[in-house]
This record gives structure tokens, sequence and C-alpha cells, in this order.
């Protein structure tokens, strides 16, 4: 890949694609916010259940490598979700030392109510879906990047 040299300021704050990130992480996660109130959920919260979801049963390290977290970030969302009785934590037979996440009963419920969550967030961006599903891409690429250069 071949270095671009930035034309006129290259501090120039609208430039930035720190700022872009910034600025578009608060607004959405706003939206989220507001759409995840009425399920009890925090958007960090939605990304667990959204795993769990995905796979049933999770072992904490697994959980914690899928959403990228580390545990000091993961423990916390984990104990209030068991507390709100959405997951349970289970030692595994065959290995204590390893704990697994599932999903309780009204963990799996909440998903029915979770399932337009998705759309919502279109709807409320009014962005056409290719161009969210372009983003999807770029920021996927642009995350990989900063895993490899260390970040």
């Amino acid at each position: 890949m071949t270095s671009a040299k930035i034309d006129g300021n290259p501090l120039q704050l609208e430039r930035q694609v720190c700022f872009a990130l910034a600025v578009a992480n608060r607004s959405v996660l706003k939206i989220y916010r507001r759409l995840l109130e009425p399920l009890g959920l925090t958007h960090p919260q939605y990304l667990v259940m959204l795993a769990l979801w995905e796979h049933d049963r999770l072992a904490v390290k697994e959980l914690g490598a899928l959403l990228q977290l580390d545990s000091a970030t993961l423990s916390p969302l984990l104990k209030r979700l068991e507390a709100g009785g959405l997951i349970e934590r289970r030692r595994r037979d065959d290995d204590e030392r390893s704990v697994d996440i599932v999903l309780t009963p009204e963990g799996v419920a909440l998903r029915d109510q979770a399932v337009t969550i998705p759309d919502q967030v279109v709807a409320a961006l009014g962005v056409s879906l290719d161009d969210l599903l372009e983003l999807h891409t770029v920021l996927t690429k642009v995350n990989a990047a900063a895993l490899r250069a260390g970040a």
C-alpha cells in the first residue's frame, strides 16, 4: 500500500479520521441508547447479548475475544446481565477454571423484542442500507489494520 500525502492543513479538525469516528460513534450510540432503554440494556450489554443470541453458550474468554474486550471491562457487564436475570455463569464440568456464559429463558425471550433494533437504527439514521454496509466493510478493514499496527 502506498502512503498518500495530505494536501493543505493536515491538522484541520474536520479532516481527521479520529474526529469523524468519534462524532459518528456518539451519534449512533445515542440512537442505540434510546432504542435499547425499553429493553433495559446498555449498548455494551446489547453487544454481549448479540454474541450469546448467536452462539448460545460461550466461555468468558471466547466472549471477550469475540467482543474484543478485556476481562476488566467484560466482568462488570456480565455481573449486571446476571443480576438482571438474562444470563448465568456456569463452571464447566470438564474444567472448573473455565466459566461459560449461557442465556436464561428471560435472556432468550429478550431476543424477540430486540430483533427489530437493527431496522430501527437504519431508519433512524436515514442512510441507505447499501451505504451502511459499505461503511461496515471499511470500518472492518480499519479495525483490522489498527490491530495489525498494535492498537
